[in-house]
């Protein structure tokens, strides 16, 4: 079973760590040197998306378009040159024929600005890894603790220099807020704004559900003026609600609407849809129906 495969731009795939796995092109040398820019700055940005490999080893990445588009405009968001997605496309066709243990997988891409000590090309690499059984599990139930993000609801607007809504490599908050919540006995965060709204998590958006008089609508946090990140899960699942007559609503909501919500999930590319069943010390009843519909929508 191979337990990592990476690639570089440019460069191909390195050597698998299995002999089961198909034999693919190799190529020598480091992958990253100590003095990217990326790991001594985090200068740089990712995305990520769900590998599915059947039985028979063949393997299919989930809304690769999709993610390759917020990849460029994370690119850009950090004034690099507009992404070449040809390289792009060959190097992950090569991981993802190469890649063949059944099951789920993360596929990873990344760009940083080069090297610190000299004007150098972008470093362009990615990996694909098994999906944990941890983050598998998460998907049936995950407690949320709300924690301040400590701006306000608007403060991305006229502020590009904040990289609102850029997949960054910084992810020194994004850890901390979790270890937070793991100290807090909850699974996840909830990011609000000074201005008393809801966000997103640290790595996946909010969703949740209202039965407005029998009525249901979907509802999710703006990306506009906001800084979020755009979700395109959430997106897909928009689109799919849509188009079978259910309501959806991007809008700003306050800690105690969501508490009041019928249900809550937490989607991301990764995990897909993990059911909310409580927001601090409030629980959350939940819908078996409504997310057996959503991960209908999503396809996981």
């Amino acid at each position: 079973m191979t337990t990592q495969l990476v690639g570089v731009v440019g460069r191909g795939l390195l050597a698998p760590d299995s002999p089961h796995a198909r034999e693919p092109k190799t190529a020598p040398g480091q992958v990253i040197s100590v003095d990217d820019l990326g790991f001594t700055r985090g200068d740089g940005v990712f995305d990520a998306t769900r590998v599915v490999t059947a039985d028979d080893g063949s393997s299919s990445v989930d809304h690769l378009d999709r993610h390759l588009a917020r990849f460029a405009r994370s690119v850009a968001g950090m004034d690099g040159d507009p992404l070449d997605e040809g390289p792009w496309r060959e190097l992950i066709g090569q991981a993802v024929e190469a890649w063949t243990t059944p099951g789920e997988a993360v596929l990873k891409i990344m760009w940083t600005r080069g090297l610190e000590s000299s004007t150098s090309e972008p470093t362009q690499v990615l990996t694909i890894t098994p999906l944990s059984e941890g983050a598998i599990r998460l998907r049936e139930g995950i407690a949320v603790a709300l924690m301040s993000r400590g701006t306000s609801s608007d403060a991305y607007r006229d502020a590009r220099w904040l990289l609102g809504g850029v997949k960054t490599l910084s992810y020194g908050i994004n850890m901390a807020v979790k270890r937070e919540a793991a100290r807090r006995g909850c699974d996840e965060v909830l990011l609000t704004s000074t201005d008393g709204w809801v966000m997103e998590g640290p790595n996946a958006s909010l969703v949740t559900l209202h039965l407005d008089g029998g009525r249901p609508v979907l509802r999710s946090t703006p990306v506009e003026g906001t800084g979020i990140l755009r979700s395109i899960t959430q997106e897909v699942l928009f689109e799919r609600a849509a188009s079978e007559g259910v309501a959806t609503e991007l809008v700003l909501q306050t800690p105690e609407e969501v508490k009041r919500a019928d249900a809550a999930w937490y989607l991301s590319s990764v995990r897909g849809a993990a059911r909310v069943t409580r927001f601090d010390e409030h629980p959350v009843a939940g819908s078996d129906e409504w997310t057996a519909r959503i991960r209908g929508w999503i396809s996981f």
